[in-house]
């Protein structure tokens, strides 16, 4: 995992991504998959992060070692392990529709299709729309691959 402090240009609100990679936050960007939670603007990047500097050789005390996202402490490995088994066992017997997700579940409310557990990809901008439509739907909280995608 590595995680980078994200930026949204809207608001400036400032907040923290995990992702299993560089390259799996850029995809996921710019898809639009990575909103920022206080506005909900798609329009993120990296913000400028701090490096940690140890202090000189001549001072007194010694620099704490900065945690890296691979040397995590057990109970937060646990606990993200945990979430992806939860997320992995809702999904059982859920039904991928992919970029339909928002047309799915809007017709499912208005009774135009049969109620059944689906899951997919919606924008911020559709996933607020199914909400003030009174549709029940809820973000996932890690990104999910198409089925047949894995290697």
């Amino acid at each position: 995992m590595i995680v980078f402090d994200l930026a949204c240009a809207e608001g400036g609100h400032v907040f923290e991504g995990w992702f299993g990679s560089t390259g799996d936050y850029e995809t996921q960007r710019t898809r639009g998959w990575i909103a920022c939670p206080m506005c909900g603007s798609t329009d993120v990047a990296k913000a400028v992060m701090a490096p940690r500097v140890g202090a000189k050789g001549n001072q007194r005390g010694e620099a704490a070692p900065v945690p890296v996202a691979n040397e995590a402490p057990e109970a937060l490995r646990w606990m993200m392990q945990a979430l992806a088994e939860a997320q992995a066992k809702a999904l059982e017997g859920s039904d991928y529709v992919g970029e339909r997700f928002a047309d799915e579940a809007r017709a499912m409310h208005l009774g135009e299709s049969d109620h059944r557990a689906i899951h997919g990809q919606a924008s911020v901008e559709e996933a607020k729309a199914l909400i003030e439509e009174g549709v029940a739907v809820a973000p996932l909280p890690f990104p999910v691959r198409p089925p047949g995608t894995d290697n």
